[in-house]
């Protein structure tokens, strides 16, 4: 994409900049079908006056508003130079990227393109990515640290991310298996009343970690990587007493940990390994007035080397839209009126329902 320079009309305070995209990229990628994506850059900048003729995109306006146009226009360029296509999706979250930065509420140099174009892991014809600033750093910090806390609410990816961060050490060997556990807290719910053996009562709570492999991995492939003890799903009880060396473990739900099952699952990490550390402390399910080892654990161990703590919010939810406006709304209820999740503080919290992309 070529920029010319930018003209600006003193009376009006508005500027101008015209660009060109390439031939070998049709407009079709640049704007969507039906001007889709066209449309989503029109709606944030209202007040920008912005044409296509053939190749050619214009924009006219204030000049904050035309440079961040012009630099919107930039990053979906990069991005398709890659043979990423574009989303609606993506293009408000490079909109919000750039503002972001370009207010002062930014804290990273990273640009829209460096965080949607960053592979972690190809699988069954779709390439799995973080999707915000947050999930780039969380993903980013997976790599540098030897445990990582992924702390924010449902939707914003903290454990799908994790699990593709597993099955790439896999695949390039570098773990020789991944566990995967949860605490088994009921939700509401009596756990004795489900019916079947123990296990079956169990297996509900592990199923969204199922849910997930099945998205990364062949699913023939993962009764045979189970049953060699490539891949082990269990519940938190069963690690007690082990040390896990040369492995890739991910502790999800962790806000329903006690600080006990805290502290001693994080001393079973062995030599060669990786924690993740997954779970939302506004969804504690707790009995009464029992402390969450998610909570305590970020008192203990923040500033400790090698060990991060990754915050998302619900900027990072990649679910639903509504999915955002409904975290904020709760939280601004609970920040009125001195509840968790509406209920009173120290009551037991709601634990909301999980999709695969969500965790």
């Amino acid at each position: 994409m070529t920029e010319t320079p930018t003209a600006h009309t003193p009376a009006q305070e508005q500027a101008r900049v015209q660009f060109t995209v390439p031939a070998q990229h049709p407009m079709v990628t640049v704007l969507g079908s039906g001007d889709a994506l066209l449309r989503v850059i029109e709606r944030a900048f209202p007040a920008a006056d912005i044409h296509v003729r053939g190749n050619e995109i214009s924009a006219v306006g204030d000049p904050g508003d035309v440079a961040l146009v012009s630099r919107v226009f930039d990053e979906m360029m990069l991005v398709l130079r890659t043979g990423q296509p574009m989303t609606e999706d993506a293009v408000e979250r490079s909109i919000a990227m750039l503002k972001a930065s370009d207010n002062g509420t930014s804290d990273g140099s990273e640009t829209p393109a460096q965080v949607l174009t960053q592979n972690i892991l190809s699988s069954r014809g779709r390439t799995i990515r973080p999707k915000t600033l947050n999930q780039k750093r969380y993903v980013d910090a997976i790599d540098k640290h030897t445990i990582v806390f992924g702390i924010g609410p449902a939707g914003t990816g903290k454990t799908y991310l994790a699990m593709a961060k597993a099955v790439q050490a896999l695949q390039s060997k570098q773990v020789n298996r991944i566990i995967l556990t949860r605490p088994a807290v009921e939700a509401g719910e009596r756990l004795g009343f489900l019916p079947g053996t123990l296990y079956e009562k169990i297996d509900p709570y592990l199923r969204p970690l199922y849910d997930a492999l099945h998205d990364m991995l062949d699913p023939d492939s993962i009764p045979r990587l189970m049953a060699a003890g490539t891949i082990e799903v269990a519940p938190l009880a069963y690690m007690r007493g082990r040390t896990l060396n040369d492995a890739f473990i991910i502790l999800d739900e962790a806000q329903n940990t006690s600080p006990e099952q805290m502290k001693m699952f994080l001393t079973r990490l062995g030599f060669d390994s990786k924690i993740v550390i997954t779970g939302d402390v506004t969804q504690v399910d707790l009995p009464n007035g029992q402390k969450s080892g998610l909570r305590q654990v970020q008192e203990i161990l923040e500033g400790v080397e090698d060990v991060h703590f990754s915050r998302l919010s619900s900027h990072d939810v990649v679910r639903h839209k509504l999915v955002g406006r409904i975290v904020d709304a709760y939280e601004q209820y609970d920040s009125k009126y001195g509840t968790d999740n509406g209920a009173p503080r120290g009551g037991r919290g709601t634990s909301g329902a999980k999709g695969t992309q969500g965790k």
